[in-house]
């Protein structure tokens, strides 16, 4: 790729991300607004489809609500299919992008996604409890609870980027990973919020120790790896330091970020994005495991590793969803109970909090930049903390505080309904989050490790990251985590 191609590139990546983040937010409110309808009586979500465990496919799918069950279940997935193409369509036409291709192309994106939602809730994958087991009349399962489905739908991306290339970039158009995950996350606020609500003394200290993790986290990781790079593998300032962001905060928004910073080349960027979402995937199919294993017994440690060692927003959610339901099924298998929500709960609150960590880290190295490095360049304003502020959080955090005060501030029969509105809105997360695990394989072609010009990176990559930033990370967790755990489910 040209200069010129790849710098045309990247500024539209970059705008496309800022509006990608109204966007988001936009469509995650929409989506908490007419399941706050069912507070009142009219339930508008209540057709959307969802997915039980089973060994007989026709009981799988049915609508989220029992009002509407005379519809069935593939009638369900239609319409929740047709609303998602609409509102999406409509979302990426105001991008500038092709409706058209857009919307034959996210076609087969959520029958290829939705079909693995639908594996991964077999029994013999999902089935977590003998009692499960029992009642399906199977004698053993993998105990993934119908969570599985998104390492199903990751695994299935996986096959389609390495194995059919051409495929893969036909699918491109619709393979948004970025914009799926944080309309998932800003759905994901209702939860958080009905989730807290009942215990705010545990929430309100978990809040402040991931600030607090996540500071003392990332100033150690990016000048380690800042370190590494420049003084182990010769790189220069410019690719060290979109390196070290990327490696150390929050993968490709940080790679950008304070690539455009510090002025370095576009190319620079795209490298080390490229690399942050391989070795994402890398992460997101073997932490998971290891915190099942060995944290099981200290859950809220294993949701806070996964948001400071998983990179980009929709691997370390998604690797925190993933989490959660093996760690609930290995506790369920030793007979305890946790409240399921609060392990997703740290990881998603880790994250956002580094989220808004890479607009103030930009300023700051465009700061030093500009008035200590080249001096030639243009001086980096405090303006541009709000520019690369991640906008989508502002809609996180509407629909959290909307949602607690619903839960605490207003009349017992609203507090008692706002979990059922919660959970229909819940339903359009999980599909967003699978969407982000089959974006995410799709986008995964390893062969870019051979490419002339990837090995260095790469080598600086594994150094850092399985070197010592899993590890730092893990460590941080268990200092401020360690002891906590979720309320037992009643």
């Amino acid at each position: 790729m040209s200069d010129i191609a790849v710098k045309s590139a990247t500024k539209a990546a970059h705008t496309e991300n800022l509006s990608e983040d109204w966007l988001s937010a936009a469509i995650g409110v929409l989506v908490f607004a007419l399941a706050l309808f069912s507070l009142s009586g009219t339930d508008l979500l209540g057709w959307a489809v969802t997915t039980s465990v089973y060994t007989n496919i026709g009981t799988a799918l049915a609508p989220v609500s029992k009002t509407y069950a005379a519809l069935g279940g593939v009638t369900a997935l239609l319409l929740t299919y047709v609303s998602l193409l609409v509102v999406l369509s409509a979302g990426v036409a105001a991008l500038g992008a092709d409706v058209r291709k857009f919307a034959l192309r996210f076609t087969v994106v959520f029958a290829i996604a939705y079909a693995s939602w639908i594996a991964g809730s077999y029994a013999y994958v999902a089935a977590v409890t003998p009692a499960e087991q029992q009642k399906f009349g199977i004698a053993w399962s993998l105990k993934l609870t119908n969570e599985g489905g998104f390492i199903v739908a990751l695994l299935s991306g996986l096959v389609i980027a390495n194995f059919f290339p051409r495929f893969a970039e036909w699918l491109k158009e619709a393979i948004r990973p970025e914009l799926y995950i944080k309309i998932a996350i800003v759905i994901l606020g209702a939860t958080i919020a009905v989730t807290a609500a009942g215990r705010l003394n545990l929430a309100s200290s978990l809040l402040l120790r991931g600030v607090a993790a996540i500071v003392e986290a990332y100033l150690i990781y990016w000048s380690v790896v800042y370190f590494v790079a420049r003084k182990w593998f010769g790189f220069s300032r410019e690719w060290s330091v979109p390196l070290a962001s990327g490696i150390s905060i929050c993968g490709v928004a940080a790679a950008i970020a304070t690539g455009g910073a510090i002025r370095a080349r576009p190319q620079v960027s795209i490298l080390v994005s490229s690399l942050v979402v391989v070795f994402a995937v890398v992460e997101v199919l073997i932490l998971p495991f290891l915190a099942q294993t060995f944290l099981w017994q200290e859950p809220l440690v294993a949701g806070a590793w996964m948001g400071l060692a998983v990179k980009t927003d929709g691997a370390a959610v998604a690797g925190g969803g993933i989490t959660e339901s093996l760690i609930l099924a290995k506790a369920a298998s030793e007979g305890i109970k946790y409240q399921p929500g609060w392990i997703l709960a740290t990881t998603a609150t880790v994250k956002v909090f580094i989220d808004i960590f890479i607009g103030i880290w930009a300023f700051i190295l465009g700061y030093i930049w500009t008035n200590h490095i080249d001096k030639r360049a243009d001086k980096a304003k405090a303006s541009e903390i709000w520019e690369r502020f991640p906008k989508f959080i502002l809609g996180f955090v509407l629909v959290f505080a909307v949602s607690l005060w619903l839960a605490t501030g207003t009349t017992p029969e609203i507090a008692k309904a706002l979990p059922a509105a919660a959970g229909e809105a819940n339903v359009f997360r999980v599909i967003f989050f699978i969407l982000t695990f089959f974006s995410i394989g799709v986008l995964s072609d390893f062969r870019k490790l051979c490419q002339d010009g990837f090995g260095k990176f790469a080598a600086v990559y594994v150094v850092s990251l399985f070197g010592f930033v899993i590890w730092v990370g893990l460590l941080i967790s268990w200092l401020f985590f360690s002891g906590f755990k979720p309320p037992l489910a009643a």
